[in-house]
């Protein structure tokens, strides 16, 4: 049975290979898609295939880093490193090479690549944070910063010696995603209420909104049940409804800042002493914010279309230990109320209300 699955697999996978320039290296892999399963990652198993004519008596060594990526590499003239490694690993494969336990996935990749091949197994920790892209701007060059995963072979006689300078030729290199799914089990959505008095008014205005789950999927409505019971003497002029995407970049230092990804303003009147009950609808997508810089995105690979980036997951606990940038989302309601009598403009206010907001992509079927 497991030989035919191991057949299956030879003969449908898709193969991801780069060769460095001077042709002695072949890196293969067979995706470039890991999954944060949240308890566990997805294992990188991959070959390097070897042509060591040129290699004298130098090593070849393959690693797997995680890195924030702060500016373009263009950059680097100055001698300024613009990309800081948050996660590094390291192995010989030649001469001496680890002999990791090969799986379908490493016989698959042995058999494309042929003789001189050497496998390769990486662990990613469950505590690194995900792909994810910062949108640059309609006028910023290069590679837009980030976090990514990158799986770099190479020769070299010292394994991490900053002495020693690496050519080009001697890499080569494939950028992978260390994405997360939402979980098969969504759970009951959010609810939240507000009761608010006014100067002028002897009683309040009430705000009750929730939403029917508590994951939502990219490019799916969100439709929010909002009740509202105005017992002041002041008219609810409109609403608007807000979602604001929060990212938290650790790094050196905590850094977060707040872009509104949807702003929609809805023209429901409530009157003093009326009530409302409806469900308003709203969909926030990347295709209305292409010009926001600063805005994560999912991370890509070259310049495939993406999406805004999904909300981050983590175990319980893990929150101090991951560095990178970390993904949320809110939901507000704005209530604008204006006030009555001689005093109007001056006694109008809002009622806001929040509500948290999960966005992910739903697990592929296998």
């Amino acid at each position: 049975m497991m030989g035919t699955l191991r057949r299956t697999l030879h003969k449908m996978a898709k193969v991801f290979k780069k060769t460095s320039g001077n042709g002695g290296l072949t890196l293969y892999l067979g995706k470039r898609d890991y999954v944060d399963h949240v308890d566990k990652v997805d294992q990188v198993d991959g070959v390097v295939k070897l042509d060591t004519k040129d290699f004298g008596d130098r090593k070849v060594f393959v690693q797997l880093a995680c890195a924030f990526r702060y500016g373009s590499e263009d950059l680097d003239v100055m001698g300024l490193c613009f990309r800081k490694d948050i996660w590094i690993q390291y192995f010989q494969i030649y001469p001496e090479s680890p002999k990791p336990t090969l799986s379908a996935m490493h016989d698959t990749l042995l058999k494309k690549a042929g003789d001189d091949a050497k496998p390769f197994s990486f662990e990613i920790p469950n505590n690194l944070p995900c792909s994810v892209c910062l949108q640059p701007g309609p006028d910023d060059q290069g590679k837009a910063c980030g976090v990514d995963f990158e799986i770099k072979t190479y020769i070299a006689n010292k394994q991490s010696d900053p002495d020693e300078k690496i050519e080009k030729k001697d890499t080569a290199r494939l950028v992978i995603r260390k994405i997360q799914f939402a979980p098969s089990q969504i759970g009951a959505g959010p609810k939240a209420d507000i009761c608010k008095s006014f100067m002028m008014s002897d009683k309040p205005v009430h705000l009750e909104a929730s939403l029917e789950k508590d994951l939502y999927f990219h490019g799916e409505q969100i439709p929010i049940k909002i009740k509202i019971n105005n017992e002041s003497n002041k008219t609810v002029k409109k609403f608007k409804i807000s979602v604001e995407q929060l990212t938290d970049i650790v790094l050196y230092s905590a850094d977060k800042y707040t872009k509104a990804v949807l702003c929609q303003e809805f023209g429901e009147t409530v009157e003093s002493n009326a009530t409302y009950e409806n469900t308003l609808t709203i969909t926030p997508l990347l295709a209305e914010n292409k010009e926001k810089r600063g805005l994560s995105l999912d991370g890509r690979l070259k310049d495939e279309d993406t999406n805004l980036a999904s909300t981050t997951m983590m175990r319980q606990g893990l929150e101090k230990e991951v560095l990178g940038i970390l993904v949320s989302y809110k939901i507000k309601i704005n209530l604008m109320v204006a006030g009555g009598g001689l005093l109007g403009g001056l006694t109008s206010s809002d009622v806001t209300l929040e509500l948290p907001l999960m966005l992910m992509h739903p697990k592929p079927e296998e």
